[in-house]
């Protein structure tokens, strides 16, 4: 599963899945750009750059920074996004138009300049979810957007493959976080209770499904989901 002399560009890639993301590839020897809006990388020697991705310019720019630095570009994992919770009753056209912005928005202008610059081999990857196919209370806005992005990574690989670009998504489930059994104790629980492998996941779990469709392991694989969630997507719901 090397990923010895690709380049990697990670958005959202400073904290939780997105920070795992770029360590694993970056541990598969590729040499990886990541990309942050508001918060920058806790250790200065990352590789970084800021952008808005909600503004093609800004896209734009991101990714010429990431062909300068980087050398070229073989890999982009689209993984910026945003997930407030708020009950569909109480939902604003703003609010909704704010998650597809971050979520969905961000992924398509990305993967439409990306494809410019990625060479026959080259792979993208959407960062999904469970809740793309199976929505939680308070997430209709942020379902709805990773259900989309799922159907928009289907039809990229299908209009991409002939120049030889791979196009996936990994859809996680429930992933461990600082302060997260803190804060949602009895979610945290029934997870860990339900899930068959009975742990949360990992930023690096995320990470290594993103390495291995990035990798030429997978030279044969696009357009699919690959869900990694312990199990949960199997357990009976009644």
């Amino acid at each position: 599963m090397s990923l010895h002399g690709k380049a990697a560009l990670v958005t959202g890639a400073t904290g939780g899945i997105g920070a795992g993301i770029a360590a694993r590839l970056a541990a598969q020897g590729a040499r990886v750009l990541a990309h942050y809006r508001t918060r920058p990388p806790d250790d200065p020697e990352t590789l970084a750059v800021q952008a808005d991705l909600r503004e093609p310019a800004e896209v734009q720019r991101l990714l010429d920074a990431a062909v300068e630095r980087l050398g070229g570009l073989d890999i982009v994992v689209n993984n910026a996004g945003v997930q407030p919770v708020r009950p569909l009753s109480e939902l604003t056209l703003a609010d909704w138009r704010e998650v597809f912005a971050g979520t969905l928005d961000t992924a398509f202008l990305v993967t439409k300049a990306a494809a410019e610059l990625l060479g026959p081999g080259g792979s993208i990857i959407n960062i999904g979810s469970i809740e793309g196919t199976l929505p939680a209370v308070g997430h209709a806005h942020y379902a709805s957007a990773k259900a989309a992005l799922l159907m928009h990574t289907k039809a990229a690989a299908l209009e991409y493959g002939p120049r030889g670009l791979r196009v996936n998504a990994v859809s996680p489930g429930l992933i461990s976080r600082p302060g997260l059994d803190e804060a949602w104790p009895e979610g945290v629980a029934s997870w860990r209770e339900h899930a068959p492998l009975g742990r949360l996941g990992t930023p690096e779990d995320v990470g290594d499904a993103c390495a291995f469709l990035a990798s030429d392991l997978a030279r044969w694989i696009t357009g699919q989901n690959l869900v990694v969630d312990g199990g949960m997507s199997v357990v009976p719901a009644w």
